[in-house]
């Protein structure tokens, strides 16, 4: 019998990234821009439970990041798509930072998730978010 998880967020990237990014396609210069929304489209996934964050996605969907809300010290939120959609910037405790890119709801679910790292780590959402 394995740990019970609950799904905050399960899909992929929002759909206005794609369509702005495919309009944008038809200049030479953006077109490096549009394939990576299409290959965040088709392989990108992210899944946001109350035990932690996965990521999958890389070329063929071949790459899988998880983490624990008490690895996390900071998150920051990036508005993008007249405010759509946005960016989370994760930053771990070895310095590292994840980006999650194109995210659907993203201020719903960085305010789980700063919830979920409180809780964890026992600081307040002031601290984490404004660090």
């Amino acid at each position: 019998m394995g740990i019970r998880e609950n799904t905050f967020y399960e899909g992929g990237p929002h759909i206005g990234d794609l369509i702005i990014n495919i309009l944008l396609g038809f200049t030479v210069i953006c077109l490096p821009l549009t394939v990576g929304a299409i290959v965040r489209a088709i392989w990108l996934r992210y899944r946001i439970t109350d035990r932690r964050i996965s990521i999958t996605g890389g070329w063929m969907g071949n790459d899988r990041t998880d983490i624990i809300y008490g690895e996390i010290v900071k998150i920051a939120k990036i508005p993008r798509g007249i405010g759509l959609w946005g960016d989370i910037v994760v930053t771990l405790r070895d310095k590292s930072r994840l980006e999650m890119r194109a995210v659907p709801r993203f201020r719903e679910i960085y305010d789980y998730m700063a919830e979920r790292v409180a809780d964890k780590t026992g600081k307040s959402v002031e601290a984490i978010t404004a660090q």
